[in-house]
């Protein structure tokens, strides 16, 4: 197979997997705390043998995840916790802890805070946050202490991974860790908000048009030069 058909196959691999997250992304606009992804692509250059010129193939090896601040809306609800600023919620669940920036919460029948899933949300020391049943009013301040009629129950930490190839997309709000997570003192957590998907329709449209009329491209390409060959073999066998 000629060298520009292996070339073309490498992109037009990538460019479905950029179609796929972008498609995803759309999706996903109306995600409560969801992080936009991205294709990382990447450049294998080799010299081949002879005076020839050297080879490019290009592939799609990584996965980026946009930090971008997502729009807050206010909800009212008590157990709403939206982050202004960079950090996540840390979440216990069977595989290990992880790390999302959805916050709406609810208390468990133990009267742990949970996600809509039923993972626990973790403290700043690492430890499930318990609410009082009785109590009757939950108080948060800026710094994520939270407080049950005046009394301190615990302090909600934020988080990040030490490295971002710690982090891998477990579903579109959540994150597993292969590290031990790292504090973050910049971010602040409001009560009755929620963070909404960072994700620009206008821009991700825009770049799904783009995504089509490259694969379309490498398509066109691809057919002509299958018929190229037919052509030669045709003749060839005459």
């Amino acid at each position: 197979m000629d060298n520009s058909v292996y070339t073309t196959l490498t992109r037009q691999s990538g460019l479905m997997r950029e179609m796929q997250m972008v498609a995803n992304n759309i999706a996903n606009l109306s995600t409560t705390g969801f992080r936009k992804e991205g294709v990382i692509f990447s450049e294998f250059v080799d010299r081949l043998d002879g005076d020839g010129p050297s080879l490019s193939m290009a592939a799609a090896h990584g996965r980026l995840t946009d930090q971008a601040q997502g729009v807050l809306s206010q909800t009212g609800g008590r157990f709403d916790f939206g982050i202004e600023g960079p950090g996540y919620f840390l979440i216990e669940t069977p595989e290990g802890q992880a790390l999302t920036r959805a916050g709406s919460f609810t208390p468990s029948a133990e009267g742990e805070l949970v996600t809509p899933d039923g993972f626990r949300l973790l403290d700043g020391g690492g430890a499930p946050v318990f609410v009082p049943g009785d109590a009757r009013a939950i108080t948060l301040a800026a710094d994520g202490t939270l407080s049950a009629d005046g009394r301190p129950l615990a302090q909600i930490g934020l988080w990040q991974a030490a490295s971002p190839q710690d982090m891998t997309r477990r579903d579109g709000v959540m994150f597993n860790l292969s590290a031990p997570p790292e504090p973050v003192i910049e971010g602040t957590i409001l009560q009755g908000f929620l963070e909404g998907s960072n994700v620009s329709p206008v821009s991700e449209i825009a770049r799904m048009i783009q995504v089509q009329r490259a694969y379309e491209m490498g398509q066109g390409f691809l057919d002509k030069e299958d018929q190229r060959i037919r052509n030669v073999l045709s003749t060839l066998g005459r």
